[in-house]
């Protein structure tokens, strides 16, 4: 199925369409490309560069002006102001010095700043009609306006918003620098320049390619377009869905009495229903592909239960998540299925209320400054094995002190920690990694102990990963969880949910948790796991340190979310981590397809015009536009929010709508949700080397789409491409190594 992606090699704005197979795939009906055309705007574009090119071999060298006159000057007039503080002059004095320092500031901050690459340029250029007169704009990664050349940096300047939110041919009217400016845009092109040569122009008159030679090739222009999926993300505020819905009720509020659930039945398969109805008590662990609908089985399944036993839809059924956002979403969810009482939790902040219940004496504050070798000990099942031995080894009373004291020592000594490994994980951590977790557990336990014992300078506080640590040893030295009026803390029903992230350990303190029933639903995908530190490598090794090894493992085959195409390409990011079977996926759609650029700026810029087009064609649409980091995420925002986008939202700590619009994150903030369209953007070699959470993260990123996908690349492309590629897609000349 390699042959029904397509690669998008592009050097400037709009991008040449490759096969990922390795074939040409020009844009154009046979006949309609022009070879060796003389046209006006590429005579225009040449004889700009050729300007530009001129302009900047004629400005100063950047280290042309030297400080070593205004440093001596300085000099001079501190020793006057030190010699006469107050002197008829010092007034003077002081201007002077202020003046040459600002001078001297300008200087050093000119040579700090980005400059004008003489080999690219700019990638846009705009004519401009305004008050009668027409002048020429280009947009680049730097800023130079002095000596006739007009050259802006398209990240900040706030005359770039022309080129991104008009179209040419189109009036503007924009308020620069507190006066209105209106005008209509003549020409609105894109450019790609390479060594200081004209590669390629994109206007709507056209694309013009020079080929071998000085030949220039002119085609059509066609412009790739995002469009048909409207819609087909699931929502939780999907349009005029989900406020009404409940679960087998009827008239005034009467309960079914049989248990076919034709509501649930309507949107799930058989295989997912046969999951959700199955006995109310024991395990259930479900396997599946992103979008094979885990997340709906474990939210249907609380609804079943509750068919049964009332009790189910209450605070005593517990949901676990992995993040914020996914919490919203089924803080949404829950209730459209007629459960609305349910507890609702990440385990982060789940662990850290009860810890500060059970452990008030300890410091509320939280440090997220240890090593990745400690944090991975402290997840391991390792402790846990280790802080069991020690209450079997040292006797003492089931309070919350002496379980503090288990805690304490078993995290500041290396040899009970590689006693445990060796006994039960042998070959899990190096002697060295459990040397380094010791140490830094007795650094943290003088400063907890001082500051236990009243001493106002200690400073003291947690790691995150003690929390679940703390209330282990808890239920080894103490017992159950306590819960409210001295009972113990014991759920009917505990789902939890991307369960690959979690560790074995944070898995137990839950089991802990539970009630007779022990009814628990484990939902996850290993192919999905983007922590990096604890999660599990397979389920059979999970449930084997859940202490039910050899319990069943129900897969979910079926892929309802992505399409084919989407599927195919996501699971051969994956590589050796690909499982034997594949999931199937039910429908197909248009190709995914990888766009390269020069530069961000060019990418913002189409991305910009087809998100506006897409606004236009279906509102509705939920797009997201995710990176590999916040800086990269940041750029992208602010890039096309000066394209003047409806509903473009920046998301920074997971804070999704779950309402249509185009929301620009990073791919781990987005994991467990879906949308329209996603554009994977930065896909490069820096960000996504050939490891397996890089492969992960990818596969993440484009299982989030449910009808299209696009990939975007600047600079050189993550090897992960490369090898969807086959390595050699072509290139349209360039000096950027091809997809």
């Amino acid at each position: 199925m390699v042959g029904r992606a397509l690669v998008r090699a592009t050097h400037g704005h709009y991008p040449i369409a490759f096969s990922i197979s390795g074939g040409l795939r020009r844009r154009g009906r046979a006949g309609r490309a022009q070879r060796g055309v003389a046209h006006r705007i590429v005579e225009e574009e040449l004889a700009l560069l050729a300007k530009v090119t001129e302009l900047l071999a004629e400005l100063p060298a950047p280290g042309s002006l030297a400080e070593g006159p205004l440093v001596q000057e300085l000099e001079r007039l501190r020793e006057e102001l030190v010699a006469r503080p107050d002197g008829k002059d010092a007034l003077a004095l002081r201007e002077q010095w202020h003046r040459h320092s600002s001078l001297l500031w300008q200087l050093r901050a000119s040579r700090a700043a980005p400059r004008v690459d003489p080999r690219s340029p700019y990638f846009a250029h705009l004519r401009l009609l305004e008050e009668g007169s027409e002048r020429e704009l280009c947009l680049g990664r730097a800023t130079c306006v002095e000596q006739g050349l007009r050259i802006v940096d398209w990240r900040n300047a706030p005359v770039s918003r022309i080129y991104y939110r008009y179209e040419q041919g189109d009036d503007y009217e924009e308020s620069f620098a507190g006066r209105l400016h209106t005008g209509q845009v003549l020409a609105r092109r894109s450019v790609a320049i390479h060594d200081a040569a004209l590669e390629r122009i994109e206007a709507p008159e056209g694309i013009f390619e020079r080929e071998d030679g000085a030949a220039w090739r002119h085609e059509e222009r066609r412009a790739s377009r995002l469009a048909g999926g409207e819609g087909a993300a699931l929502r939780a505020h999907a349009p005029g869905e989900g406020g009404r819905r409940r679960l087998g009720a009827r008239a005034a509020g009467a309960r079914r009495a049989d248990k076919r659930l034709p509501e649930i039945t309507a949107l799930i398969d058989p295989a997912q229903f046969g999951l959700i109805s199955g006995p109310a008590r024991g395990f259930l662990s479900i396997r599946g592909a992103a979008g094979s609908g885990k997340t709906t089985v474990a939210l249907h399944r609380i609804a079943y239960l509750a068919y049964a036993d009332p009790e189910v839809d209450s605070p005593q059924t517990l949901f676990v998540v992995f993040s914020p956002a996914l919490q919203r979403y089924v803080e949404h969810v829950l209730p459209s299925l007629g459960v609305e009482r349910v507890a609702i939790r990440t385990f982060e902040d789940w662990a850290r209320e009860q810890r500060r219940r059970h452990f008030p004496r300890l410091p509320p504050d939280v440090r997220i400054d240890a090593p990745s070798v400690v944090r991975r000990v402290k997840l391991h099942a390792v402790v846990d094995a280790a802080l069991a031995a020690q209450v079997q080894r040292v006797p003492g009373p089931a309070s919350v002190e002496q379980a503090i004291d288990d805690w304490a020592s078993v995290l500041s000594q290396a040899r009970l920690l590689a006693e445990a490994c060796e006994r039960r994980f042998p070959g899990a951590f190096r002697v060295s990694e459990l040397e380094a977790c010791a140490d830094w557990g007795r650094r943290r336990n003088e400063e907890l102990f001082a500051w236990l014992e009243g001493d106002g300078d200690a400073q003291s506080a947690l790691d995150p990963e003690d929390d679940a640590l703390l209330l282990r040893a808890h239920q080894h030295r103490v017992g159950p969880l306590g819960g409210f009026g001295r009972r113990p803390l014991a759920y009917r029903h505990v789902a939890v949910d991307e369960v690959q992230e979690f560790s074995p350990l944070e898995l137990r303190v839950l089991m802990g948790c539970l009630d007779e029933h022990r009814s628990l639903t484990l939902a996850g995908d290993a192919q999905q796991l983007v922590a990096e530190t604890g999660g599990f490598g397979s389920w059979s090794e999970l449930l084997a340190q859940l202490g039910v090894p050899g319990a069943e493992v129900e897969t979910l085959r079926v892929s309802h979310r992505s399409t084919r195409e989407i599927m195919d390409f996501a699971l051969g990011l994956l590589g050796d981590l690909r499982e034997a079977e594949d999931p199937i996926a039910t429908r197909s759609g248009p190709p995914v397809e990888i766009f390269r650029f020069t530069d961000r700026g060019a990418c913002v810029a189409f991305l910009g015009e087809a998100l506006r087009r897409l606004a236009r064609d279906e509102p509705f649409a939920s797009v997201a536009i995710l990176t590999p980091e916040p800086e990269s995420s940041d750029l992208y925002y602010e890039g096309l929010a000066a394209s003047d986008l409806p509903r473009l939202r920046r998301v920074a700590q997971q804070d999704f709508t779950f309402a249509p619009g185009i929301e620009v994150t990073e791919i781990e903030q987005a994991k467990g949700l879906e949308f329209d369209y996603v554009v994977l953007a930065d896909v490069s070699a820096e960000s996504f080397p050939d490891a397996p959470r890089a492969r992960r993260l990818l596969h993440v990123g484009a299982t989030r789409a449910v009808h299209q996908l696009w990939v975007t690349t600047t600079g050189r492309p993550s090897p992960l491409l490369l090898a969807r590629s086959g390595g050699s897609a072509g290139s349209s000349g360039g000096a950027q190594p091809s997809v």
